[in-house]
């Protein structure tokens, strides 16, 4: 919309103390909370046909329309670990159109000002802003926005974070206070989240007169979303809730009700049980209801694969059903721990998962544009150096999917700040020397380092592989732009640090690659999450592996590289976020028959174990840490499974022309779906015979010319 839109808060004069709020979620501290309500209720002569709808807030809201929810919000601009101290650059509005066949349109938001999460973001100050474009049926148009006619008040019973007391009193409405726009909205290219109830067993609690009751309510399923209760009480009753998924912990909030009363919370949270310890303070029975409003990005579609192998078909849906809750205004790693889009790692092995499950890939489109303004904002750096890297093979994969020549070009830029950053890191030797820190390699500790943020000897060479990586996708990226100058120069640069890389850091006698140099890192550079290097020298799996999967190894020694890695005669073990890369390996390297199943039958242990959701790792990093159970950087069977049963490659972009290379891996009957901006190539073997049906509008190339003649 072209209209001058108005941004609101409640009045300074009233509320002094709750203006302002830090930046993001990563300080402690609450002071400052507010929770903020607006309404306004226009009446006219004739009836809305359409409402065109825009709005935003500073930092949550939940929006509802004649008394109807109709959205939460706003998307989280993204977001490093970097950065921190100040507001983010970018900002983000969500359109809807409604169709209310009414005269009257009456709206309500409750806007949360303080990031609570670290994926929250704030421009530091109290906001929430609506405009419409009305229709009415006589074909009329009127504009309307948050101004000062709309009323506003503090709803005081939002004490903080964890605690909500209803025996506060609400203060009346007053006039609402128009505020300097400082959000400057974008609009995000993303629909609106769907979102419904999701009830436990148990879900509903009778009290009687000065009963004390702790119940625990249990879901089929770990579900992300927002905790909510309903209570019908005439008196005080006090409640304590924790979201947790399988264990008891979990996080805890605590209420006081005194009289009927519902609450929606702001926050994202994951729950497999809700533990609640309710007491009735008063002479009268009251009930509670508990529940989930569970929310995720919406699915055009869902392509299922299904085998002979009922263990593998449980595993591929707690993987995809995982996904689906991690699918919110953004991707999460889990609802549980919220993380940024810095973890750009967790968002690839997403996005990939979900071109193969959901097939919309509108949501990771906006994430990398999202990134792509962080790297803007700080000179090509991110937090984890791996992941800044992954977000380039991130936007050729999701490009290579959708066709969009339009991504390529807004992240050209990003593209050209973060490249040009690491080759000042390259030192004289012709490998990455210098980097701020090698993370993130894995989730798991080696000789008492963290491979979170190894020294030196443990993750040069898994540095130096992901940057090979980004140069070779670099390379295809200007190729599809029609740049073959700059796509030369980023082929000349992958061929370079390939010669280096090989002659530094490959033993010939082993046949392997070691993790890194011994030489000692710099005084300058020992920091936090960059320890003093060591002296011994490591052939761990991490960097064979990706030397297989990226080409950076000769083509010679790639598959006795890959056999050495599953006959163990490299160090150490892998978490199922480093899986995808050895699953991508065996894919690269014509090896899917024979290791396939193999690697996916560890997922189908701790399925067996609990199949309510996907845990974060298969070991603990050490005795202290516990593993969600919600964590989709773990699910890449959902992804590298159908891609090798299908021998899944695409030839040209947005899935016109696609190889083809079935193989049943060994099972009895295998049904996998593909989703495409068609419609679902589907691919099926049973007892050694294979049909193969796509969408007229893409072209297969079978590797194999037997398939071609069927």
């Amino acid at each position: 919309m072209n209209f001058k839109e108005k941004w609101i808060w409640i009045p300074q004069e009233k509320y002094p103390d709750f203006q302002s709020c830090k930046y993001n979620g990563f300080n402690p501290g609450s002071d400052g909370y507010c929770v903020a309500e607006f309404k306004r209720c226009y009446t006219f002569d004739k009836k809305v046909i359409s409402a065109k709808l825009r709005f935003s807030a500073d930092t949550a809201f939940r929006l509802w329309v004649n008394g109807k929810m109709i959205a939460s919000g706003p998307p989280y601009s993204g977001g490093d670990f970097l950065g921190n101290d100040k507001a983010r650059s970018d900002f983000y509005a969500l359109e809807t159109e409604i169709c209310p066949d009414k005269a009257v349109l009456d709206f309500f938001a409750r806007v949360k000002l303080m990031p609570t999460k670290i994926c929250e973001y704030s421009k530091g100050c109290g906001g929430f802003m609506l405009s419409a474009l009305l229709t009415f049926d006589d074909g009329e148009k009127k504009f309307i926005s948050t101004d000062s006619t709309w009323s506003a008040r503090r709803n005081a019973s939002f004490v903080s974070p964890v605690f909500y007391d209803g025996n506060l009193c609400e203060s009346s409405f007053v006039s609402a206070e128009e505020t300097k726009n400082i959000w400057h909205c974008k609009t995000a290219p993303i629909k609106l989240r769907d979102e419904f109830e999701v009830f436990p067993e148990n879900n509903l609690i009778t009290l009687n007169p000065h009963e004390k009751r702790k119940i625990v309510c249990e879901y089929d399923k770990v579900y992300g979303g927002s905790l909510f209760l309903k209570v019908r009480t005439d008196g005080i009753v006090k409640v304590e809730t924790v979201c947790s998924e399988i264990s008891d912990d979990g996080a805890k909030k605590n209420f006081i009700f005194c009289k009927n009363d519902e609450f929606v919370d702001f926050e994202t949270c994951s729950a497999g049980k809700i533990l609640v310890t309710a007491e009735n303070c008063s002479d009268n029975t009251a009930q509670i209801c508990v529940g989930m409003l569970a929310s995720c990005y919406p699915a055009n579609c869902e392509a299922v694969t299904n085998t002979s192998d009922e263990e593998l078909n449980k595993v591929l849906k707690v993987c995809a059903h995982s996904l689906k809750y991690c699918r919110q205004l953004m991707h999460l790693d889990s609802p549980r721990h919220c993380e940024p889009l810095a973890c750009t790692g967790d968002y690839y092995v997403e996005s990939l998962m979900t071109a193969f499950s959901f097939g919309d890939l509108s949501l990771a489109e906006f994430d990398i544009l999202r990134t792509a303004q962080t790297l803007r904002d700080n000179d090509g750096r991110m937090f984890h150096t791996t992941y800044s890297l992954i977000w380039v093979l991130m936007l050729k994969d999701v490009y290579m999917f959708t066709g969009h020549k339009s991504l390529l070009e807004e992240c050209e830029d990003a593209l050209v700040m973060l490249i040009n950053r690491f080759d000042t890191y390259l030192g004289e030797n012709g490998i990455l020397e210098t980097p701020p820190d090698y993370m993130f390699v894995d989730w798991i500790y080696v000789d008492g380092f963290s491979m979170h943020h190894p020294p030196k000897a443990l993750g040069q060479t898994s540095l130096n592989a992901f940057y090979f990586a980004a140069l070779s996708a670099a390379e295809k990226i200007y190729i599809e732009l029609g740049e073959e100058k700059t796509a030369r120069c980023y082929a000349d640069k992958k061929r370079k640090l390939k010669s280096a890389v090989n002659k530094l850091l490959f033993d010939e006698e082993k046949g392997l690659y070691f993790d890194g140099l011994n030489t000692p890192t710099p005084n300058e550079l020992i920091g936090e999450y960059m320890p003093q290097n060591t002296d011994k020298r490591y052939y761990m799996m991490h960097s064979n592996i990706l030397a297989s999967c990226f080409g950076l190894c000769e083509e010679k020694y790639a598959k006795d590289i890959l056999e050495k890695v599953m006959s163990g005669q490299c160090s150490g073990d892998i978490q199922p976020y480093f899986t995808h890369f050895l699953l991508e390996a065996v894919f690269n390297n014509d090896l899917c028959e024979k290791y396939t199943l193999k690697i996916l039958n560890r997922w189908k242990n701790f399925v067996k174990e609990c199949d309510k959701g996907l845990p974060e790792g298969f070991i603990p990093p050490d005795d202290s840490y516990t593993f969600d159970r919600s964590h989709a950087w773990g699910g890449t069977p959902l992804y590298s499974f159908p891609k090798a049963v299908c021998g899944f490659k695409i030839l040209e972009a947005g899935m016109r022309k696609i190889e083809l290379s079935p193989n049943s891996l060994g099972l009895e009957y295998v049904k996998a779906e593909i989703p495409t901006p068609y419609g679902n190539i589907v691919c099926i073997i049973r007892n050694g015979e294979t049909v193969v049906s796509h969408p007229k509008e893409i072209t297969i190339i079978y590797k194999d010319e037997k398939f071609g003649k069927r």
